[in-house]
């Protein structure tokens, strides 16, 4: 059994094609190959959200904005930091919840841009219209 996976770019337009939903979410039909053969990358879509602030302690982000504008705060601290719950209520203390982040740095993504966030940073991103952005999670090494 082999374990590399070719995505083709015929998955990657379906994908960019769905209807855009309110909130955030990830985006079919990549969205169930990523989970079937466990991919490290997903087409991430925000529509009019505030997210919470978190910080990856075991892998970092990397971000490529595909469309619309989405603005990320990253560094500084979590503001009332928590260990993130799991769904059977264990807590998994690789990663953190926050209500915010204080004394970070706001940028805006544009289609085109990328931004890398490593393990351990703090970000937070927002969205006031549709943003679809590809993200790739890389552990720490």
């Amino acid at each position: 059994m082999s374990n590399w996976v070719l995505v083709k770019k015929e998955i990657i337009e379906e994908t960019l094609r769905a209807e855009s939903k309110q909130g955030k979410g990830l985006v079919e039909p990549l969205k169930s190959l990523a989970a079937e053969k466990n991919l490290p990358f997903k087409i991430l879509e925000d529509k009019e959200v505030v997210n919470e602030a978190e910080v990856h302690r075991h892998e970092g982000d990397l971000w490529q904005c595909l469309e619309g504008e989405v603005t990320f705060i990253c560094g500084g601290e979590l503001v009332e930091p928590k260990a993130k719950q799991n769904p059977d209520g264990t807590l998994d203390e690789r990663e953190w919840k926050g209500k915010a982040i204080q004394d970070g740095t706001e940028m805006v993504l544009r289609p085109g841009d990328w931004l890398w966030i490593p393990p351990g940073v703090a970000h937070q991103h927002n969205c006031k219209g549709i943003a679809r952005m590809f993200i790739i999670k890389i552990p720490k090494v």
